[in-house]
């Protein structure tokens, strides 16, 4: 088993599973409450451009969790692999 920094394959993913299941829900309860906010003191915008803010919004939230999420799709690099028949 080869020893690197940060976090094991198997933590991560679960770590992506909270994010994704507990923190992107509250995310967009936060964002649209923002969105709603600036709305009631500045006016609505027109639709380009609340289009532009909530795809902004949508592609903002993943850029912390890059690394979080890089490589959880693939199996355990960790774990042996069965040989082949």
């Amino acid at each position: 088993m080869s020893r690197r920094k940060g976090l094991s394959w198997r933590a991560r993913r679960r770590w992506a599973i909270v994010v994704l299941v507990v923190g992107l829900p509250a995310y967009v309860v936060v964002a649209v409450s923002l969105v709603n906010w600036a709305e009631a003191r500045l006016g609505r915008p027109v639709w380009w451009l609340e289009l532009m803010i909530y795809v902004a919004l949508g592609i903002l939230w993943a850029v912390p969790f890059r690394r979080l999420f890089r490589g959880i799709g693939r199996p355990d690099p960790d774990e042996p692999s069965a040989p082949d028949r």
